[in-house]
């Protein structure tokens, strides 16, 4: 036989035995992909049993596509109210909605601790308040601030907040009545998104900096670094900002990748529109005026020791500012800790830095938000009455009681006592929380777990979120519905045990050890 007519059999053998290969391994890898992303999920994983949409338990993109939408929050809201108290969302995901479940999962010593979903929010690659996931790191950070941020601190007239408020109210009517000057003395609409944005952060950073170390002016028409101070916070109002943060909770490490190219590279991935936001990204320009703030404190610090200050007023370690406050606690916890000797101390400049820029970005968003909804729903016309009554409380108050300071305004601690302000802020905070979204936790037991009668087996991610129990039927009267009275004692159709149970299902400030700490 010609060898041409041997080899052509053995090569047809060989294409089929390739074929059958190939075919083998597809099959192998259907099968693979089947068990791993149906069969296991959905038949024999111990979340099989709680209810959801099943696409939601097969893959996490699901519930990401509603993350990229913004309408996360809806969405669990209307699975909460198809599905009931417990919704599975996820593969290793569930959402949770009852009295029961937020006592399990954020009540003190649960044994639920933060996720690395919080590490996003490290600062110059340090851990803060906010980030730390054991309880114990959260706990020994705190000890050094709660004092600082406790309500008889804020409102002491001897403290910083008091005297800081003040300027900043005062400064905020006067920049509204300016531009109501400009326009001939007539009244027209002012854009509050943007001025109470400059409030916040000229009260966050003089609660957190002092005047002197960090203390911004953006309200200030006449003073010379408004523009440079407003201007930190252009990227934070960047509406891009919310596609930056997406890639930042889904893609972490591809979006922490992108944004450290540089030279050509950098360049590159510029002209490929691969950037979510342009640089600078979202926080870029506080964190560096942070930064900035601290090392000025440090700087002075330092050279007052070489010079000893020649009056304590000259010491920036000795000021009621948040950055003092926690310099002073870090020496003193130091000294206690080596038994009256120098040593280490527990925080270094960038820890103590790190922090106080968390709290910076923190103090932002939050509070211009919260006065931003209050004020636009007193403004609605249907709520006419309710602005008309927080009228009539404030003209209520006395100058001759100290309940008015010397421009006319209502002080802060008469104004902590105002029964009608506080629930048109406490029901602002119920349908309108900054933060309305998620706060996964996870089990650190590496076990089992039980929450609201279903089993949850270790490594799960669980969470609630405000705006979806802030929002349940059975628990708040026409739940949609901004009324004010509902807080108050008769005057609204709910009743004590009821007003009761809402106490007890307001959750915007969260709950247990990790309550948020700037909550008064």
């Amino acid at each position: 036989m010609e060898p041409a007519g041997i080899i052509a059999p053995v090569t047809q053998a060989v294409a089929d035995n390739a074929r059958v290969a190939v075919i083998a391994f597809l099959l192998l890898l259907f099968v693979f992909g089947l068990y791993h992303l149906l069969y296991q999920p959905l038949i024999t994983s111990s979340l099989a049993n709680i209810p959801g949409p099943k696409l939601f338990a097969v893959t996490k993109w699901r519930l990401a596509l509603e993350d990229w939408r913004g309408t996360r929050t809806t969405c669990l809201r209307d699975l909460h109210a198809q599905y009931g108290p417990a919704v599975r969302v996820g593969p290793a995901e569930v959402s949770f909605a009852s009295l029961e479940a937020l006592r399990t999962i954020y009540g003190a010593g649960s044994g639920y601790e933060r996720t690395t979903f919080y590490r996003m929010f490290d600062v110059y690659g340090r851990q803060n308040l906010f980030t730390f996931g054991p309880a114990r790191q959260h706990a020994d950070r705190k000890k050094a601030l709660a004092h600082a941020y406790s309500k008889t601190t804020v409102l002491h007239p001897d403290a910083l907040a008091t005297p800081l408020i003040r300027r900043n109210v005062q400064n905020y009517l006067a920049l509204i009545e300016a531009q109501r000057n400009e326009d001939g003395g007539n009244t027209r609409g002012h854009e509050i998104f943007h001025s109470l944005h400059w409030f916040s952060l000229d009260s966050i950073t003089g609660f957190l900096y002092g005047d002197k170390f960090g203390g911004t002016h953006s309200l200030q028409e006449s003073h010379p670094c408004r523009d440079r101070d407003r201007r930190l916070l252009d990227d934070i109002l960047d509406p891009a900002r919310r596609h930056l943060s997406w890639f930042a909770v889904h893609l972490p490490a591809y979006t922490k990748w992108l944004y450290t190219r540089t030279g050509p590279a950098e360049r590159a991935v510029e002209a490929l529109g691969m950037f979510p936001m342009s640089k600078p990204a979202t926080y870029t320009a506080i964190r560096a005026h942070a930064l900035t703030a601290w090392k000025m404190f440090e700087a002075h610090v330092f050279a007052g020791r070489e010079t000893k200050f020649s009056a304590a007023e000259d010491d920036p370690s000795t000021s009621l500012s948040i950055m003092g406050r926690l310099y002073q606690h870090n020496m003193s916890a130091q000294t206690r800790a080596n038994d009256g000797k120098a040593g280490k101390p527990l925080m270094d400049g960038l820890d103590m830095a790190s922090e106080l820029a968390d709290h910076l970005l923190a103090g932002i968003d939050t509070t211009s938000d919260a006065a931003m909804f209050a004020i636009w729903a007193l403004s609605r016309p249907e709520h006419a009455r309710y602005q008309t009554r927080l009228v009539e409380e404030v003209a209520s108050m006395s100058a001759v009681n100290g309940e008015i300071d010397e421009q006319g305004n209502p002080t802060a601690d008469a104004s902590d006592k105002l029964p009608f302000l506080a629930a048109v802020l406490k029901e602002t905070l119920r349908l309108y929380a900054p933060l309305p979204a998620t706060e996964p936790r996870v089990h650190t037991g590496g076990k089992e777990t039980v929450i609201d009668g279903w089993r949850i087996p270790a490594g799960t991610v669980v969470g609630m979120d405000p705006y979806t129990i802030h929002r349940n039927p059975e628990i708040f009267r026409d739940p949609l519905a901004f009324r004010p009275d509902r807080w108050l004692a008769g005057a609204g159709p709910e009743t004590e045990e009821e007003q009761a149970t809402m106490r007890r299902w307001f959750w915007a400030f969260s709950s247990g050890g990790r309550m948020c700490i700037g909550m008064q």
